[in-house]
């Protein structure tokens, strides 16, 4: 038995990491210096995009990514009810209302079909989304191909929630490459795939996208001559030209990223070979496990397994105690958006979005994260004795 705690996910730092910290520390630039645009570059560099905009957190990243595509009173943001309270909450700081779409019972995403006929009713009703938000659950991309088609025919523009899927491939090419989207965004918190401890990213192929979300992440404020209403007053001179907000990454954060970069195909690949076993491992348990899409490759920032308790006849609940009890840390990802009290508060009722709560009813997220692998044997054992039992 093991007595150590196994978290559902945590963070893998090495020397190289701790010592280019140290760095930044004894160095003379904490914030604002030449480590974040390096980290920008980087990223860009990896998924192939233009630009990238390194913020605090992927709520963030998600806020200025809104405020980029104007999103603001009278607009309407339509996202998935299985995310965190992020993708939704980031619409209404902007001041536009949200709504949500059902998800496809295998993928845990964003269901195209769900969104094909919610589209064609709110066109009738003159309530068309001005952003749509697919989030890339648990590291799978979503639909994206499919959306796009969607939002050419019906004028939507479009954010990727890709805050669990950096490293991901969707159709030969890296999540975060914007191929399908004008803004994707990643988010590097600790349990992430890679980390800055707090820290996102915005990630888009339009130039005065990257631009405004600079200003916004930044007080509003530029030093940029060309942008300035009047003449500049000598070198100090700068001019605030729309209200912008303190969202800046640090030093610190973004050079802990770059280091973590250069492990990053290891970790996917790492995630994935622990995914391929727990699919060997618990497939005779009567238990839904994670569907892969045949056009993407998850990153599998996390591993959800699903269960039905009218097959098995015990409840979630008592499955994920006996599981904690043994020390296991998992979770369940996610509560659906449209259930929480504040939601509710705006007029979201339970039945709204049947697909969502179903899977909500059953999912848990199990232990996944690079460094597991000594203990993931005892994981599924763990796992097998408290659905079986």
């Amino acid at each position: 038995m093991n007595s150590h705690h196994i978290p559902y996910g945590r963070q893998d730092i090495s020397e190289e990491d701790i010592a280019s910290v140290v760095s930044v520390l004894k160095s003379d630039y904490l914030t604002q210096g030449p480590k974040v645009p390096e980290f920008e570059e980087c990223v860009a560099k990896y998924v192939g995009t233009e630009f990238a905009v390194a913020v605090n957190s992927a709520t963030s990243a998600l806020h200025i990514a809104c405020l980029a595509l104007e999103v603001k009173k009278g607009d309407i943001v339509w996202t998935s009810p299985i995310t965190f309270l992020a993708s939704a909450n980031a619409a209404l700081y902007c001041g536009a209302e949200v709504d949500f779409v059902d998800i496809d019972s295998r993928t845990y995403n964003m269901s195209v079909d769900a969104l094909k006929i919610k589209l064609e009713v709110a066109q009738k009703n003159g309530k068309l989304p001005k952003v749509v938000i697919p989030v890339h659950l648990a590291g799978q991309s979503c639909e994206m191909r499919e959306i796009h088609e969607l939002s050419k025919r019906y004028q939507f523009k479009i954010i990727e929630d890709a805050s669990h899927a950096i490293g991901a491939d969707y159709l030969g090419k890296k999540v975060g490459s914007c191929k399908y989207s004008d803004i994707c965004v990643f988010s590097f918190h600790p349990v992430k795939i890679i980390t800055t401890a707090e820290g996102g990213m915005a990630l888009t192929n339009n130039s005065e996208l990257a631009e405004r979300m600079n200003l916004f992440r930044s007080h509003g404020v530029t030093r940029d001559d060309s942008k300035m209403q009047g003449l500049s007053h000598g070198p100090w001179y700068y001019e605030q030209i729309t209200l912008g907000y303190n969202y800046r990454m640090t030093e610190l954060q973004a050079v802990l990223g770059i280091s973590q970069m250069n492990r990053l195909d290891k970790f996917v690949m790492e995630r994935r070979r622990l995914a391929r076993e727990y699919d060997s491992c618990l497939s005779h348990l009567p238990i839904q496990l994670p569907y892969q899409h045949p056009d993407s490759k998850s990153a599998y920032h996390l591993y959800p397994i699903w269960i039905d308790e009218s097959i098995l006849g015990v409840c979630r609940k008592s499955i994920f105690e006996k599981i904690r009890a043994q020390n296991i840390g998992v979770n369940v990802h996610y509560i659906p958006v449209h259930l929480q009290p504040y939601y509710k508060k705006i007029g979201f009722k339970a039945g709204e979005f049947p697909d969502a709560e179903e899977y909500y009813s059953g999912a848990i997220s199990i232990p996944m994260y690079v460094g597991l692998s000594a203990d993931i044997s005892h994981v599924v054992d763990v796992i097998s004795s408290s659905i079986q039992n």
